[in-house]
């Protein structure tokens, strides 16, 4: 070994020590905030949102921003679980891209638990067996996942949060190549969001519909001449070999993921608040809906319609919008959105994803 290379190990080994104290330190700080704050929720989401910004914003290189947020995450996280280890209920098995939206929203320090269907998320969450769940909304290829909104319609969740998350999708089989592959397996999201490369790669081979992609690479483990469409991380817990890697036909292919909570989150600074509303059955009903936010600057970035579900042709709007509801601005917005709409149900407030 190198003089100047045992130099450079032996600074590394010192700046670890020193970590490795600051982290300790920062740990304990994390326990007296857990027994000052008593039966106080151990999440809070502001909060986190605020720290990760705040470093971001110092953070000079060369580690990117999306490297400092993954560390200060699971810094964050091992602390937490200091305080309470949080149980999150996810869309599963494991090995979907729900998993791995939990793990990048709340660390590894975490008791996950998947849940077959959206519908067992949600119950989970509301019955106390989880104290958050995750479950996709919408995807930037296929659009909107309809379950989640009609389920948010009624229940009395709140949105605590929402994750971004790069979607890559890979073939994964026990064969050794794609000629021999002869079904396959996947969501219906994912075949939406390969349809193009499976038309030019695989144009011949059956394509069956899985409740989950983690499912799918589990039924395409089973069987010969089968193949699944998922993650990196399903090819793995289900010892599959991976074919081909990001099929996607649009490389900037993202879902969104909503974390489902019994909290209200305050302001953090950097906010956006959910909302479904319905219109009254008048001419210029939909146009009346969008005056409060003109009138209060207040900016819309999603409007989306779903059948009501309560009668033939009729429909509700979920509405995202810039801001936290307990904004002046926001609030007048919203009042006055409550006297034009037919009915007006407020998701939750949240920090925007970084």
């Amino acid at each position: 070994m190198s003089h100047e290379l045992k130099k450079y190990r032996e600074q590394i080994d010192s700046i670890d020590d020193e970590l490795l104290k600051l982290f300790n330190r920062r740990a304990a700080l994390a326990q007296q905030i857990g027994h000052t704050k008593g039966d106080g929720p151990v999440l809070r989401p502001e909060r986190e949102a605020q720290v990760l910004q705040r470093l971001q914003e110092q953070n000079a290189g060369p580690l990117g921003n999306a490297a400092v947020a993954q560390l200060f995450t699971e810094v964050m996280s091992q602390c937490r679980a200091l305080e309470a280890p949080l149980t999150i209920a996810y869309l599963g098995p494991q090995g979907t891209f729900t998993e791995a939206a939990a793990l990048k929203r709340f660390g590894s320090a975490i008791q996950g638990q998947p849940s077959a269907t959206i519908d067992d998320v949600f119950h989970a969450v509301e019955s106390g067996a989880a104290h958050y769940g995750v479950v996709p909304v919408e995807n930037s290829t296929e659009g909107a996942v309809g379950r989640t909104l009609d389920l948010l319609l009624n229940s009395n969740l709140k949105i605590c949060g929402e994750v971004m998350l790069q979607v890559h999708q890979c073939v994964m089989s026990n064969e050794n190549d794609l000629s021999l592959i002869r079904k396959v397996y996947s969501h219906p999201q994912s075949f939406g969001q390969c349809q193009g490369w499976l038309n030019t790669h695989l144009p011949h081979a059956e394509r069956i519909t899985a409740s989950s992609n983690a499912d799918a690479a589990r039924l395409a483990a089973e069987e010969s001449f089968a193949a699944a469409i998922g993650g990196a991380q399903a090819a793995e817990h289900f010892k599959l070999k991976v074919l081909a890697h990001n099929i996607e036909d649009d490389a900037r292919n993202t879902t969104r993921f909503l974390v489902l909570g019994n909290q209200q989150v305050a302001p953090s600074g950097g906010d956006k608040t959910s909302l479904v509303l319905s219109a009254a059955n008048r001419p210029g009903a939909v146009h009346d809906l969008l005056v409060p936010l003109a009138k209060h600057g207040v900016s819309m970035t999603k409007l989306e319609s779903r059948p009501a579900r309560s009668g033939l042709w009729e429909y509700v709007f979920y509405m995202d919008i810039e801001g936290h509801q307990q904004e002046a601005r926001i609030a007048a917005a919203l009042e006055e959105l409550k006297q034009a709409a037919a009915f007006v149900k407020i998701l939750g407030s949240y920090p925007v994803a970084v």
